[in-house]
């Protein structure tokens, strides 16, 4: 694994040329194209985005109790003949009322409240992040089960076919009379053996592909060995100090805490006065019908003021209503705290996976090379008769289990890999060399939504964006280069 100094570059690098464009691509063989299509197709992801816009209107909903109101009233009234005692009562009535209203002070509590929302936003963009990383995490480990599966049915099919072999040659010498009965039975044992765990590595298989096709989208064809990771720590301090600036769990929870302080400075809005402005205008029209001698049909009237409301007692509601948000605020900062400690635990332990892994690969890799010279001895030693065929057919076994090993520390070590970037708050899109303008913006619909301010205004209808998968073939342990 390649592990870079702190320069800029390597530090923002997650996967070097893994991405170099967004558009979702026929078919998804490298783990680029896999990335890509389950960035751009996801449901989860997908999802996320939805509920961050969501996020967003909180803001104009907040903005919206500071601005001015405007409401129109319209009634028309027939009166029923007699049900005034008054002959001279007129018959109906058309009144219309506009009032024009507008908050001047309203103790901070508007203020802060909208504070609290363009916070919560910033909090819901880092978790948007977090899902991004998270969703990256679960395509390199499926892309990854896929390449260890395919790499286990080969082995397995191989140790199928020689015991095969084996069995063959056994019973040949024992129709000479050179070997026993007994070892043709070890013989069959091992390779019946070994066709039940072929089977059961070409059921893994299977497995993987499908949860390949649940996270990617799309049927896993032809992977080809994924790039080298760069970014990689050089010790779990360092990946902690990264991780303390840019985990987008523990920035989404400081965030939060930034956001519950405002909370509590709105809560103390409610024992303060308030101050706005009004204005209305009436019209009102007997259509003709008022009979009283020198009545007028129709009367207008406009009224202008300011209105102060002073609070006095309210049952202890406001202060009640204070100490609730902060025992909130207080909340949130022990749970920020909490993800901090969670983080630093992750990131550690993701780097000591790391590591560990590194160093099996070493140590199976030599497995794998002790085990082929074992096997060779053997096979030479068997012909002299020093060995016999369960010796042969350990010796065969060992090998299998140091080759299984193997493929599987490489697996691992490259999920840890990423998973410890991912800890670290560098595994996200942003982190994949993609280009900028063909990203999600969540900040485009933040704009928008900021800034509107007509009653009427309104997205598309909803639309489903995430691929479906019910039309994909099952999938089956079947592998290429056999």
């Amino acid at each position: 694994m390649a592990r870079p100094g702190g320069s800029k570059v390597a530090r923002h690098a997650l996967i070097a040329g893994m991405v170099a464009m967004v558009t979702a691509p026929v078919l998804a063989d490298d783990l680029r194209d896999a990335l890509v299509m389950a960035y751009n197709t996801n449901p989860t992801l997908q999802a996320a985005r939805a509920q961050q816009r969501a996020t967003d209107e909180a803001v104009p909903i907040a903005k919206s109790a500071g601005l001015p109101s405007l409401s129109g009233t319209a009634t028309y009234s027939e009166y029923v003949d007699g049900s005034s005692g008054n002959p001279l009562a007129p018959d109906r009535n058309f009144d219309a009322q506009l009032n024009l209203g507008m908050p001047v002070y309203a103790g901070g509590g508007i203020k802060n409240s909208v504070r609290a929302a363009e916070t919560r936003v910033g909090a819901g963009r880092a978790d948007l992040r977090a899902t991004e990383s998270g969703l990256f995490s679960q395509v390199v480990a499926a892309y990854m089960d896929v390449i260890l599966a395919e790499a286990v049915v080969k082995l397995n099919r191989a140790n199928v076919q020689r015991l095969e072999v084996n069995l063959q040659a056994t019973q040949d010498r024992f129709e000479i009379g050179d070997l026993t009965r007994t070892d043709v039975a070890q013989s069959a044992s091992r390779l019946a053996t070994a066709r039940g765990q072929a089977r059961t590595a070409e059921a893994n298989l299977i497995s993987a592909r499908e949860h390949y096709i649940e996270v990617v989208g799309k049927a896993p064809e032809n992977l080809a060995p994924p790039p080298p990771l760069n970014g990689l720590p050089g010790s779990a301090d360092d990946a902690v100090a990264i991780a303390l600036e840019s985990n987008p769990d523990l920035l989404a929870a400081r965030q939060r805490s930034k956001a519950a302080g405002y909370d509590t400075a709105a809560s103390g809005a409610g024992r303060l006065p308030t101050v706005s402005v009004f204005a209305n205008s009436g019209y009102n029209d007997y259509l003709g019908t008022n009979a009283m001698p020198g009545a007028v049909q129709s009367t207008t009237n406009t009224t202008v003021g300011v209105r102060a409301s002073v609070p006095l007692f309210q049952g202890g509601l406001p202060a009640a209503q204070r100490r609730q948000a902060q025992a909130r605020e207080n909340a949130v900062l022990e749970q920020e705290i909490g993800i901090e400690r969670t983080v630093i635990a992750a990131v550690r332990s993701a780097y000591a996976q790391w590591q560990a892994a590194e160093a099996l690969i070493v140590s199976s890799q030599a497995a794998v090379d002790a085990a082929e010279l074992s096997l060779e001895g053997v096979r030479a030693e068997n012909t002299v008769g020093n060995r016999t065929i369960l010796d042969i057919l350990n010796a065969e076994n060992e090998l299998l289990n140091a080759q299984v090993q193997l493929v599987t520390a490489k697996r691992n070590a490259y999920v840890a890999g990423f998973n410890l970037l991912a800890a670290m708050g560098k595994a996200e899109a942003r982190d994949l060399g993609l280009d900028g303008g063909a990203l999600y913006d969540p900040d485009v619909n933040y704009r928008h939504a900021r800034s509107v301010i007509w009653d009427w205004d309104s997205n598309p209808a909803p639309q489903a964006k995430a691929t479906r998968t019910v039309d994909t073939k099952a999938q089956d342990g079947s592998v290429t280069g056999q």
